[in-house]
């Protein structure tokens, strides 16, 4: 089991936004919480280091965050319930006051500067520090700063490049060229690549093996970006390869052991993850564990732990011989699976084979409020009886002939009964370790890099530089671990079938839900097709401008010369 203590969150000065805009109150709204000489002591450095961390739980599992990545795609769109359905509509709506964006942007600049701050310490003297541990903080810490620069880039295109500590505000900003944003990220990482360790005493800190994949990452987005050079699919083949081979990863056999709770989350697939602690205190603020297998730290600055549990739950809770808890969860309705994804991704001819559909979606619930209930949306009966343990419903993922489900002694959803609240649920974020059925602040962690995605992108970069021959192996590797038992052999594809399009489809089959899909579209050019193919709701309004978020206003208003200074992206 992990073990988990609170980091301190620190507040440094930050960069632009964080400030009224009248020059009067400017100089009365104090910019850091603390000195900066605090910094200069092995407590105020280590203190900063783990600060760095800590906006990573305002991104993983947060809901804004899965608004950015999940909606608005060709796999998912708008559940029954929510505020931000036209950000999957691409309404007028979202504009330049959104707020998941504005939010966004805040607390990565506030990383950044963080990150700044300790890395602009490089090479001094701090009592009481030895030279390799301070060696390998910065290392971490530029880890950090370009991931967050990476997450900036993939949305907003050109954004403010700062890499010096803002010790005072700032009004003065200007959009940086995405080809130096690229430059500054893999600066950052090649660095640290070299100064990482490939293991960590403390379970958390970023290790050399996450900064390959993560490089890995980079790369395979920048190869189609306006940044694009020649090599970056050949570099990002590397890097991953590099993750798969020289590392002590290794896929987790059983694709539903990989969600498990518990000392299950660390396991030898994870590369990198945000830490969430069953104990609240440590939901707000950063946390560390001590082992060595995978890495992650992270914060949340409103304290909700991961909320991803929340999400992609249908309404089971109002149907007969149910309730709401704390086994089936919270439902918050606010990703519903498109037709796409549920008859062409995870085809159902497919499943007999590959277990990922039965793994990756919850088609059985049993009763918690035994009665006898008149039936809602299946009408092949009238009513039924349940006592506690009973089937209540059943999703077979298929259009079960009316004469075969009434003869079940339970409710059976199909496909033609799916609607904004009735739908298949994603269960690789449940979380049964909540105290009570209404709790929020879930405690899985939640994974950033794992090596399932690793075998993927080095597939892509193969099949991009036409190898499709070298990237089946890495292809058929996930797809093995996927089979059901005995089934290994048909889940393999020939190199006729390394195809682009197959990896389209092969990513989500192993990566849904996990905050990929949106920037996954936008690197492969085909984001607006795809939903105007496959995303009925947010088909009519989507335009090409959408590639990109709108740029917060308040960024815009701050900064000296407004528009003439920091232009808002086309289209907002």
């Amino acid at each position: 089991m992990k073990k988990v203590h609170v980091i301190k969150l620190i507040t440094f000065a930050t960069v632009l936004l964080f400030t009224p805009a009248c020059e009067d109150l400017l100089e009365e709204v104090p910019v850091s919480q603390i000195s900066g000489l605090y910094l200069d002591s092995k407590a105020g450095f280590e203190d900063a280091v783990e600060a760095t961390y800590s906006t990573l739980r305002d991104w993983y599992g947060r809901e804004g965050a899965f608004t950015l990545t999940t909606f608005g795609t060709d796999t998912y769109t708008m559940g029954a319930d929510g505020s931000f359905k036209f950000v999957n509509q691409y309404t007028s709506q979202m504009d330049s006051r959104l707020s998941v964006t504005r939010d966004f942007w805040n607390y990565f600049y506030t990383a950044i500067n963080t990150a700044n701050a300790v890395i602009d310490r490089a090479g001094t003297t701090i009592p009481g520090l030895d030279a390799a541990t301070q060696k390998i903080r910065v290392a971490e810490t530029k880890f950090l700063r370009a991931h967050d620069y990476f997450l900036l880039v993939q949305m907003f295109g050109a954004v403010h490049l700062t890499l010096k500590e803002n010790k005072e505000v700032q009004k003065a900003a200007s959009r940086t060229p995405v080809p130096e944003i690229y430059k500054a990220i893999l600066a950052d990482l090649e660095s640290a690549l070299a100064d990482l360790p490939v293991s960590q005493a403390q379970y958390g800190r970023v290790t050399k093996g996450a900064c390959e994949h993560l490089l890995a990452r980079v790369y395979l987005t920048k190869a189609t970006s306006e940044a694009k050079a020649a090599d970056d699919f050949a570099k990002a083949a590397t890097h991953a390869q590099n993750v798969i081979k020289n590392y002590s990863y290794s896929l987790v056999p059983d694709f539903a052991k990989l969600w498990e709770q518990g000392a299950a989350e660390v396991n030898s697939e994870v590369i990198m993850s945000c830490q969430y602690s069953t104990d609240p205190l440590t939901n707000f603020g950063p946390t560390v564990g001590t082992n060595n297998v995978g890495s992650g730290l992270g914060n949340n600055a409103s304290g909700n732990g991961n909320n991803a549990h929340l999400y992609f739950g249908m309404e089971y809770d109002t149907q007969p011989g149910m309730q709401r808890d704390v086994f089936y969860g919270r439902p918050f309705k606010r990703f519903r699976p498109t037709d796409y994804l549920l008859n062409v991704v995870f085809k159902f001819e497919d499943r007999v084979n590959d277990s990922r559909y039965k793994k990756t979606f919850r088609d059985t619930w049993l009763c918690n409020k035994p009665g006898t209930y008149n039936t809602t949306w299946d009408t092949s009966k009238k009513s039924l009886t349940f006592a506690s343990g009973d089937t209540t419903m059943f999703i077979p993922g298929y259009e079960m002939p009316v004469e075969e489900r009434a003869k079940k002694k339970y409710q059976v959803l199909v496909p033609s009964l799916y609607r904004a609240n009735l739908f298949p649920t994603l269960v690789k974020h449940m979380d049964q370790t909540r105290p009570d059925r209404t709790y929020e602040q879930g405690s899985r962690d939640f994974f950033m890099f794992r090596l399932g995605e690793t075998y993927l992108m080095a597939a892509e970069a193969l099949i991009m530089q036409n190898k499709a021959a070298e990237a089946v192996p890495f292809i058929n590797a996930v797809r093995r671990r996927a089979a059901w038992p005995g089934k290994q052999a048909a889940m393999e594809i020939t190199e006729a079938q390394a195809t682009m399009d197959f990896i389209m489809e092969e990513r989500e089959r192993e990566l849904l839900g996990e905050m990929h899909r949106w920037f996954d579209l936008k690197r492969w050019g085909n984001l607006v097709q795809r939903v105007r193919t496959y995303n009925p709701d947010g088909a009519p309004n989507i335009k090409d401008f959408h590639v990109l978020r709108p740029i917060p206003q308040d960024q815009i208003d701050r900064t000296t010369g407004g528009a003439a200074s920091f232009p808002q992206n086309p289209g907002y």
